[in-house]
């Protein structure tokens, strides 16, 4: 039985070792490369003499970036990756909560953690990734690790504004993608496309997966984003067949009228995260390309990434639900009422996740762990952790699971308990819409409504009038150049209310 995450890697590397395994259009490293580069990177670790230690990745997007991960984990720690682009303040507030006394950084990077005042020692990737590998002192350390040993430590934003560090295991790691890879069908022929920023536990589906079976991936600019057929390009240019994106990606490219000039010839799975697929713009992408597989995904970073999906097989029409399905296998998804009971099919619940994928809780925050990785109630006979998401789910009547809305987006307002993901559905629905938003000032108890698209605010409030109680109208209706979104690509609400 395995359990350890690098043994995708040295089984790999052992067949395919001259195999392009992460490429960024410009720079690439083969297995063989990735294997040694990590390797010489987990020597250095263990030269120092840091072990079971988190230390902090802070590189630009490249596929170095990969092999400096795996390096932390041959050398028996966990890594903890931040980006060039968060905020300082929130930087300091994860160095503070980590105490890492190593930071590997590229020469960019490497005079930001100068200016930000690390404690630690910063050292340069590229200097490292050449020290003299300690063949036996890795081995001895691969030897010593179990499958509950921490790998990474990934940050999400904090209802308080502080950061919560989720800490994931080998268990839980292999976990999801051992079945993830079941469901979605992954192989050696698969060419992702990551959209994902490495220091986020979206990007595992790529990273692992190309490890687990001799894949490629290509680690898309982020700036191509910004330019939808230029991106189509790039990824008939390599030849990407797989893509594991953020809605807000993948409507990025359908809204903007992109299939008229390019379309991504060679995609043959489509999966999609984050946050509910407008059916509209999902028709578009379906009617470009009729056949690819569309898989729909769900699941919190707490549950180290997806753990449902549901692989589209039916037409859906504007008002209608994609559900996100069945969880992986070895996984179990509790939908519980208020009393926490299950609730009855069709009836609203919290989804909550029982399973190996769990992972350990928020790194050095007992408190916080404790509120949401909490005992099943269902089971008072032995202890069984579940995690409590926040979202919100029912049973369809073909018994798959829905997502209906995050907890904190339900709102009383007039009297009535009101779903804001309702009211943007509605809205979505709209031919000249291409995104919204809704959010809830309570200090005026009034409900906000932002979009971007081509009609105006007045004709935008004819039209809800005849889809929308009285009730549910939106007090203000707000038009806005650009949606903001978070860096895992949900729609940043914190962002909208400020906009207010």
């Amino acid at each position: 039985m395995q359990t350890h995450i690098l043994d995708y890697l040295i089984e790999t590397v052992q067949r395919i070792p001259e195999k392009m395994a992460y490429s960024d259009g410009t720079d690439e490293l083969c297995f063989r490369e990735v294997y040694e580069q990590s390797r010489s990177v987990g020597t250095f670790l263990s030269n120092t003499g840091i072990y079971k230690e988190p230390v902090v990745i802070f590189m630009n997007k490249h596929p170095k970036m990969t092999a400096a991960f795996y390096g932390t984990i041959f050398g028996g720690n966990y890594y903890v990756p931040i980006d060039v682009e968060m905020p300082e303040g929130r930087i300091r507030l994860i160095l503070e909560n980590i105490a890492a006394r190593v930071m590997i950084c590229d020469d960019t990077t490497l005079q930001i953690a100068e200016k930000i005042g690390f404690e630690g020692r910063a050292v340069l990737y590229d200097e490292i990734c050449r020290t003299p590998i300690r063949e036996e002192a890795l081995w001895e350390i691969y030897d010593r690790a179990i499958d509950t040993d921490p790998v990474y430590i990934v940050f999400t934003s904090g209802s308080t504004g502080v950061p919560k560090g989720v800490t994931a295991c080998h268990r839980s790691v292999i976990d999801y993608i051992e079945h993830l890879s079941e469901a979605l069908g992954f192989d050696e022929d698969t060419v992702f496309g990551n959209q994902a920023p490495l220091y986020m536990d979206a990007c595992l589906r790529e990273l692992l997966v190309t490890i687990k079976f001799g894949a490629s991936a290509y680690l898309i600019p982020k700036e191509l984003f910004m330019f939808p057929v230029k991106l189509v390009e790039y990824m008939n240019r390599y030849q990407i067949n797989t893509v594991c994106w953020v809605v807000s990606a993948l409507t990025m490219i359908s809204a903007f009228g992109t299939f008229e000039t390019a379309v991504p010839k060679y995609l043959r799975l489509i999966a999609f995260v984050s946050e509910a697929f407008p059916v509209k713009q999902f028709n578009k992408w379906r009617k470009a390309l009729p056949n690819a597989v569309y898989v729909n995904l769900y699941g919190p970073t707490e549950g180290t990434g997806v753990c449902c999906y549901y692989r589209v097989d039916r037409d859906f029409e504007p008002g209608d639900v994609i559900p996100i399905g069945k969880p992986f296998r070895n996984t179990q998804i509790l939908l519980l009422d208020d009393r926490d009971k299950s609730a009855e099919p069709g009836e609203p619940g919290e989804i909550c996740i029982r399973g190996a994928s769990l992972t350990l809780g928020y790194y050095n925050d007992p408190e916080r762990t404790k509120e949401v990785f909490v005992q099943n109630p269902l089971n008072p006979f032995y202890p069984e952790l579940i995690y409590r998401t926040g979202d919100l789910g029912r049973l369809n009547e073909r018994g798959e699971l829905e997502f209906i809305s995050r907890r904190d987006y339900q709102v009383k307002h007039m009297g009535h308990r009101i779903e804001l993901g309702e009211i943007e559905a509605n809205v979505n629905m709209l031919d000249d819409i291409k995104a919204a938003g809704c959010v809830y000032d309570k200090e005026r108890s009034k409900i906000v409504l932002f979009y971007t698209g081509g009609i105006d605010e007045k004709e935008l409030t004819v039209c809800l009038k005849e889809k929308l109680p009285r009730y549910m109208m939106p007090n203000r209706i707000i038009r806005l150049p650009e949606m903001p979104y978070t860096a895992n690509g949900k729609l940043d609400r914190l962002a909208l209310l400020q906009k207010i």
